[in-house]
């Protein structure tokens, strides 16, 4: 073969030929695969995996009215709980045979700092994805009002800031703090601080939800919200050094997520019990063992699927809140002896 010539890439009429269907068969297997019976669906497979065939779902998608891929953007890579969310999306929306496609909707400025990164989140736009999903809080989310009024947009586990026509899948926070608080007075607690973070308006619904709670329960003296600098383990070991060295300082901390919460415990070396939310796999290592909010999960992934999917009408109703109960789940962070001071 000269630098010249290339061997030709199989086209779609290939494999029609190839499985002796025609054209539009073809397309529907790869765009639309439960519309299409099984044997006849497992001729043109077979035929395009022994061609090497692969449909380009991008000029697809560009190409249909409609089209032919949910897309996935994700607040943070890192934070596990938006990881777990997203791999049940996924697997709930292959199994109904649809295709996802999935990128961060962040990125790392020169200081460090996570911001939008506006080019991707306008390519997804431009490649006229069937559905959105946003898991997390990101900035400026009125971006995606660029959109078609008939593509549906799903955010899970945030608030839908500046997007009123989202449909939004997220846990109760107020029901998620007074469980944690609960549980922290049970134990005997009343000097209990909280870590949250500057932005994101789930961080405040949980920030006024430890307010509310602990105004209830008689300790509205004992407030005390450390503005950590970010949401990350580093971050949550600042903001606890912070705390402890206050004049009232906690016997008990709870946090904005899991992840701040794990450094508040080794900032505390296990003098002060602390909680976290999320309830993320990490908050199960026995090193950790990190009493947490459950925020439903599991719940939240199977909703957000089947909003994608279409196949409720819930979702024509724009700006619909699904809010899951969650569950406190309790670890030895939280069992800790109070010692008196």
């Amino acid at each position: 073969m000269t630098p010249t010539t290339r061997t030709k890439r199989p086209t779609i009429r290939d494999v029609a030929a190839k499985a002796g269907v025609s054209k539009s068969l073809v397309s529907l297997v790869f765009s639309a695969p439960q519309t299409v019976s099984s044997y006849r669906k497992d001729l043109v497979l077979k035929a395009a995996e022994e061609l090497g065939f692969s449909p380009n779902f991008l000029a697809r998608s560009l190409a249909a009215e409609t089209g032919t891929f949910i897309g996935i953007l994700v607040a943070d890579l890192h934070n596990p709980l938006f990881a777990q969310i997203v791999d049940q999306v996924r697997v709930a929306l292959e199994a109904e045979g649809e295709y996802s496609f999935m990128t961060s909707a962040m990125l790392l400025n020169s200081q460090g700092e996570q911001i939008l990164d506006s080019r991707t989140v306008s390519a997804l736009i431009d490649l006229r994805p069937k559905s959105v999903l946003v898991v997390g809080s990101i900035p400026q989310m009125h971006q995606l009002s660029a959109l078609p009024a008939s593509v549906p947009i799903v955010v899970a586990s945030a608030v839908p800031e500046g997007l009123p026509r989202a449909t939004t899948v997220r846990c109760n926070d107020e029901t998620g703090m007074r469980l944690l608080i609960e549980h922290l007075i049970e134990s005997g607690h009343q000097r209990i601080s909280h870590i949250s973070v500057e932005t994101g308006a789930v961080a405040k619904s949980r920030s006024d939800a430890y307010k509310s709670v602990m105004t209830e329960k008689g300790l509205a003296k004992f407030i005390q919200i450390q503005i950590a600098s970010a949401p990350t383990e580093t971050a949550g070991s600042e903001a606890a050094t912070v705390l402890v060295a206050s004049k009232i300082a906690p016997t008990a901390i709870t946090t904005y997520n899991d992840l701040l919460a794990i450094g508040a415990q080794g900032a505390t070396d296990g003098d002060v019990a602390v909680v976290g939310y999320d309830n993320t796999f990490l908050a199960n290592l026995r090193q950790i063992s990190l009493t947490s909010i459950d925020p439903a999960n599991n719940e939240i992934a199977l909703k957000a699927a089947e909003l994608l999917l279409n196949k409720s009408d819930e979702v024509s109703s724009k700006g619909k809140v699904f809010l899951l109960e969650p569950k406190l789940v309790i670890r030895n962070s939280s069992k800790l002896l109070l010692k008196v001071r």
